[in-house]
């Protein structure tokens, strides 16, 4: 089978779509959009692995890491991922080819993943603890090259109409994988040992590199073309002004000036802020399960496999409905989030349901199911919304700032646990529906 009749049984799509690439990518759409379905494809497996909400805290206990250690997990991967982005952006910007970019980004996730495995097969106690650690901080810096290359390598590759249905896509491969991981965790039940964990991590560290390998034969415009020209050049050239001097202010004033000057960008950067309710809540419903029955969570394959079912049946739907419209499917995911919460809740204020293993474990689900909605929807509107370079631009200070948002969320919700887990949740909740309220703001991304 031809890489075009794949391409075209996997997406959706119209030959007048390829309007806004540069004339050197149309004839490569189609191979490059599964290059990049199967490079991604492979990264969101290793994700599987490399959990810092699951597996990775497992993996700490069963070293004898100290309990601290673990409160550091979900921070390190997720702010740091975030957080150096606004510096990358200039020198991804300067370079015209920015697969490169990922490639390294998926290299250095590749040796940082192997580092762990050789943690997990050595170290014991806190010298384990701190050496996960530090791993994984290096994991984080290695995949905010990965994401900020991604998004802009897909916008000049792949043209509107195409790029969320490839991120489902993507989605539901990794998905499968969680679903084969998840199963094989509740077989090995009780039984799973630090080995096991050690090899699942050296096999990671190897997908990692085949991304890498496959990534890197994307074929890339060196060029945008006149319609992808950031707007900024496009309206100096128009009015006769002079582009920013290359010597221009550093990228602190750079991402100041985009958040005080760009209500578009200053707006979706609040509303992906209040969307953190689907990524946030799950480990307090766990928490809550743990609270209600010391059964609930005998096993990590469950949750691993719920959020592996929640990609197969969300991948490819949420996809078709970011490319529709990633800000509807934005607010929607939204208020899903929130009405979730309070479903669980209530549930389980009831007599004779709030026991029932089965209710943590479905609100996980949905919770993981509306999440995959929430990452879809705002990745294929931060792609589709800006143009050239100016791409760059938003995916990295909306990043940056998002990892300074996350910590300070944290913060608060972690706060607000001391009064108990219900309490958090419901906070979540309240943000969930503001969040919903500010993205009705935003503009439509998607032509038509």
């Amino acid at each position: 089978m031809s890489a075009q009749k794949l391409y075209d049984l996997l997406v959706r799509h119209q030959d007048s779509d390829a309007d806004d690439l540069s004339a050197d990518a149309r004839p490569h759409i189609a191979g490059n959009g599964l290059r990049q379905m199967a490079a991604q494809a492979l990264q969101s497996a290793g994700d599987e692995v490399v959990n810092a909400k699951t597996v990775l805290p497992w993996l700490m206990n069963a070293l004898g890491a100290p309990g601290a250690f673990v409160a550091f997990l979900v921070p390190i991967r997720e702010s740091g991922s975030m957080l150096p982005q606004a510096a990358w952006a200039p020198r991804v910007q300067a370079r015209r080819q920015r697969k490169w970019v990922w490639v390294a980004g998926a290299a250095g996730q590749a040796v940082a993943t192997a580092a762990m495995a050789l943690v997990a097969a050595t170290a014991e106690g806190w010298v384990a603890g701190i050496g996960i650690l530090v791993a994984l901080a290096v994991f984080a810096v290695a995949r905010s090259l990965s994401s900020i290359a991604s998004k802009d390598v897909l916008g000049r590759t792949v043209s509107q109409g195409q790029r969320g249905q490839i991120q489902g896509v993507t989605t539901v491969a990794s998905a499968i994988v969680a679903v084969t991981l998840g199963l094989g965790l509740r077989f090995w039940g009780g039984d799973l040992g630090v080995g096991v964990l050690a090899a699942l991590l050296g096999g990671a560290a190897v997908l990692w590199a085949l991304g890498a390998l496959i990534y890197a034969t994307i074929r890339e415009p060196s060029e945008e073309g006149e319609a992808s020209k950031p707007r900024e050049a496009t309206q100096a050239s128009a009015t006769g002004d002079s582009p920013p001097d290359d010597d221009g202010p550093g990228w602190v004033s750079q991402a100041a000036g985009l958040w005080r000057d760009d209500g578009v960008f200053r707006r979706f950067v609040v509303a992906r802020g209040l969307l953190l309710v689907s990524a946030l809540s799950p480990p307090f419903v766990v928490a809550l399960s743990l609270q209600g029955d010391g059964e609930g969570l005998s096993s990590l394959g469950l949750f691993i496999l719920a959020q592996g079912v929640a990609g197969i049946i969300g991948g490819r739907v949420f996809g078709r409905l970011a490319d529709a419209s990633s800000r509807r499917l934005m607010i929607g995911a939204s208020i899903a989030a929130s009405a979730t919460i309070v479903m669980f809740l209530g549930l389980r204020a009831l007599p004779g349901v709030g026991e029932a293993a089965w209710l943590p474990a479905a609100a996980y689900f949905v919770l993981a199911l509306v999440h995959l909605g929430v990452r879809l929807a705002r990745k294929t509107y931060v792609v589709d919304i800006a143009e050239g370079d100016q791409r760059t631009e938003y995916v990295a200070v909306a990043n940056t700032l998002m990892g300074v948002l996350l910590l300070a969320v944290g913060v608060v919700t972690a706060g607000l646990a001391v009064f108990g887990n219900a309490v958090a949740l419901v906070a979540l909740a309240v943000l969930g529906v503001v969040g919903a309220w500010v993205g009705r703001g935003l503009p439509e991304a998607e032509k038509g």
